[in-house]
């Protein structure tokens, strides 16, 4: 591809200059004042849902990788939020696209892609965690509805979220991977219980869910009674290259070279010392191949080629570099990077201490980081699997 910026692309740079500059007030600190009111806005100018269809609440721009590397390389110089996303914009909108029904499609993204809807996922369960396929979670048809019962563990937002998608097992006489269904479910539905759970963080960012005989319309299953598993890699392929954003980690990789620009030791900044320096630059080196990893990615997308490894990366890629990030900020910050709970010399609010534990749990979370070098040596490297231990 020609990376050669023509007239057209430099005009396109200027009007994307030029919005964020008019609206230089709705934003401080890499957030916006009015989330939903942000979001609506970069909707509107197509920078966020760009290649959304418009019939479905989206943008309707044919894509560009060209003009979208523009938007982010803008959005990140100015220091602006980028569109809202997570397990609804940036999991379920996608996987809607690629195998929901019209109803739904028209249904769901359009309210979700504002910001309007929240919503967590159900996959882990307490016995199937690395081996999903082996959840236990039943849906039994009454009449034109399941009743499912079960539970769900890890489950992100759900405290805070008015829907969940969910892996059910409704063909109980299948193979396992094979009697999975993918299904919507309002989290206001009578018989639904949910827990949060205390991390590492301080907060209780995960739940446990719990199902006794929830009523759930059999129409409200994604893709196919019984394709679940197949709907469930498609929206695990979204939630990898959500984790592994690089235009996230090139906006955090600024804020840390910020960081080490205004803190300083004996009257020296830290990006002066040659110790963090060098981490610095060996760090900006990983961030920058997993940005050009990002555009081979959409590229192959666009022409439909086959991605191989590049694709496979992207989450063991992404949840390290920005762990090892939030790691060199606190080490910068010396004593201070121990403070975590408000205090006089907290640095920016203690994101920084947040992110590394939070990061931490990431590389756990959707597909450890073993897990994800086990799918990488075997499905792009062809190495033989692993032997079981034998069994006395």
């Amino acid at each position: 591809m020609d990376l050669t910026e023509t007239p057209e692309m430099a005009a396109f740079r200027a009007e994307v200059r030029g919005f964020l500059a008019a609206r230089r007030d709705d934003f401080a600190g890499g957030a916006a004042k009015d989330v939903l009111g942000w979001q609506r806005a970069l909707i509107a100018a197509g920078y966020a849902a760009r290649t959304i269809p418009k019939a479905y609440g989206g943008y309707g721009a044919e894509p560009d990788i060209l003009k979208s590397r523009i938007i982010a390389e803008e959005f990140i110089a100015a220091g602006a939020p980028r569109g809202m996303s997570g397990q609804g914009i940036s999991m379920l909108v996608p996987t809607l696209l690629e195998v929901g029904s019209e109803e739904q499609k028209i249904r769901w993204i359009g309210p979700t892609l504002r910001g309007e809807i929240i919503w967590c996922q159900g996959y882990s369960e307490p016995g199937a965690g690395s081996d999903l396929a082996n959840l236990q979670t039943k849906a039994v048809e009454d009449g034109d509805d399941f009743l499912i019962s079960g539970s769900k563990i890890w489950t992100s937002t759900a405290h805070a979220a008015q829907m969940m998608f969910c892996l059910v097992r409704t063909e109980p006489r299948a193979a396992k991977h094979e009697g999975i269904s993918y299904v919507i479910i309002p989290m206001d539905t009578p018989g639904i219980e949910v827990r949060p759970l205390k991390t590492m963080t301080g907060g209780s960012e995960f739940n446990e869910v719990f199902f006794t005989d929830v009523r759930v319309p059999q129409s409200a299953v994604v893709g196919g009674r019984g394709r679940g598993w197949f709907v469930a890699n498609t929206t695990l392929k979204h939630e990898r290259g959500m984790l592994g954003d690089p235009n996230a980690t090139e906006a955090r990789l600024n804020a840390l070279i910020e960081l080490m620009k205004t803190e300083t030791v004996d009257g020296e900044a830290l990006i002066a010392n040659p110790i963090f320096r060098d981490r610095l630059m060996q760090l900006q080196g990983r961030i920058l191949a997993m940005k050009f990893n990002g555009l081979r990615l959409i590229t192959a997308q666009l022409t439909q080629e086959p991605v191989g490894i590049a694709a496979l990366i992207v989450k063991l890629q992404g949840c390290e570099l920005n762990h090892q990030l939030a790691a060199l900020a606190i080490d910068a910050l010396g004593e201070l990077g121990i403070l975590y709970s408000d205090g006089p010399h907290l640095r920016a609010q203690g994101r920084w201490q947040w992110n590394y534990m939070f990061d931490l749990g990431l590389i756990i979370g959707g597909g450890t980081a073993q897990i994800q070098k086990n799918i990488i040596s075997e499905r792009g490297l062809g190495m033989p699997r692993e032997p079981k231990p034998a069994v006395a």
